[in-house]
């Protein structure tokens, strides 16, 4: 009897099974970057008539403007450089352009839903959220731009010609920062009427005097006076 009592019980939960820890800061973070990143991305390809926009638009974009000025343009000291070859690369960055400032009109669409709160009310934080939203828009871009780089055949640009690390390069750094840019804007603005009318007036100007569309040396930039 003594020994029956002096035996230690056997503790409750011994079979229950082990509760995991919760996860940590880091990991909660990391969840709502790769959550929002790829819920841009899924959204865009679930949208047929924005996937068929996307990547017909640069290419008739680049056939009808580069077959029209190629009778007349030439360039000092490229004699053999025609338009649709030097206009070539102007598409490229007007399709990271466009697509990644206007992916970001997605923070306004997300606020008027309320996702957006939602998710400024989990615990994830901002930066997060940013990060998340200017991935997912970087990503679109960058998808759009490197499928019309498999044209460059079609333009007399040969792929031996290409630095690939420094061309990916530039164009990751060019998506993030059009993304960050387009963010901005989009964060303070409350219509996506507004954020058009806005981005429009900006990204013209951007791209047209970037040299993309015209060379700009020996181009006449002052006011008229």
């Amino acid at each position: 009897m003594s020994a029956e009592l002096s035996a230690a019980p056997e503790p409750m939960n011994a079979g229950a099974p082990a509760v995991s820890s919760p996860p940590g800061t880091l990991a909660l973070q990391w969840a709502t970057v790769r959550v929002l990143m790829m819920r841009d991305i899924v959204r865009f390809f679930r949208q047929p008539s924005r996937v068929v926009g996307a990547l017909a638009q640069p290419v008739l974009f680049w056939f009808v403007i580069g077959s029209g000025f190629a009778g007349s343009f030439r360039v000092e000291g490229a004699q053999g450089l025609g338009y649709q070859q030097f206009f070539f690369p102007g598409v490229v960055t007007m399709v990271l352009l466009f697509s990644a400032i206007f992916a970001t009109i997605t923070v306004i669409e997300d606020r008027k839903e309320g996702f957006l709160q939602a998710v400024l009310a989990g615990p994830g934080s901002r930066l997060a959220v940013v990060l998340g939203k200017a991935l997912g828009s970087s990503a679109i871009a960058l998808l759009q731009a490197s499928l019309f780089l498999l044209l460059a055949p079609l333009a007399g640009v040969s792929a031996a010609t290409l630095n690939v690390p420094l061309l990916l390069s530039v164009m990751v750094l060019s998506a993030l920062a059009l993304t960050g840019m387009g963010m901005s804007l989009a964060w303070w603005v409350r219509s996506s009427a507004g954020y058009h009318a806005v981005m429009s007036i900006v990204m013209l100007p951007m791209w047209v005097l970037s040299g993309a569309v015209f060379p700009l040396k020996g181009a006449d930039t002052g006011w008229p006076g």
